[in-house]
């Protein structure tokens, strides 16, 4: 596979979210707003992408029955990075985000794409793949994001979309909205996936 198409098969073809459906808890939780979507997205893209990276260097080292307690380290370790670097210089972000950033560790894209990719791939199609499948992720979120804040507040990136006379729908920013949402898009999505398969 060329390195266009593994950099592009996480937008559509196996979209995390909506193809693979990996990665809920932290979808379903942070996706109140945009904004959200932008900071969970990117931080688990630098994850992917350098736990990615480093796996596939230590790949033929690493002896296969310990492979899976050495990639859970490698993840730790940027996850360590990316709290703490959120945490000094992006505060408030990070203050919403909460327990779902360290919580990034035990997100089953990135351990999956590390047993399934980077443990089996070079280090160049292991980047391709972790920044394309990051950045698919990080579009879904940002996409779910935007319809819940939309509904539920009237607002995409704290710009004022709908008129002030809008009654805001409350429930899109509550769990069972997030179910809904969520549940509607994967809907869409399973349905043009089919169409263009067919």
């Amino acid at each position: 596979m060329s390195l266009w198409k593994e950099f592009t098969k996480g937008f559509v073809k196996e979209n995390p979210l909506f193809r693979l459906v990996l990665g809920l808890c932290p979808t379903l939780a942070v996706t109140t707003a945009a904004m959200n979507g932008v900071a969970m997205g990117l931080a688990t893209t630098f994850v992917l992408v350098g736990s990615n990276l480093v796996i596939s260097s230590i790949r033929k080292v690493i002896p296969r029955k310990v492979r899976i307690p050495v990639f859970i380290v490698v993840i730790a370790s940027f996850v360590t990075m990316i709290d703490l670097g959120m945490a000094g210089f992006f505060h408030p972000i990070h203050k919403v985000l909460g327990l779902f950033v360290p919580l990034i560790v035990v997100n089953c894209i990135i351990l999956g794409r590390a047993e399934a990719f980077a443990s089996r791939n070079s280090v160049l199609k292991s980047f391709v793949d972790g920044l394309g499948m990051g950045l698919g992720f990080t579009i879904s979120l940002v996409a779910l994001g935007a319809i819940r804040e939309l509904l539920g507040v009237g607002t995409i990136f704290g710009f004022q979309i709908l008129p002030s006379s809008y009654e805001v729908a409350i429930i899109m920013l509550l769990p069972p909205g997030a179910f809904i949402a969520l549940g509607l898009m994967l809907g869409v999505m399973n349905k043009l996936t089919k169409q263009e398969e067919s």
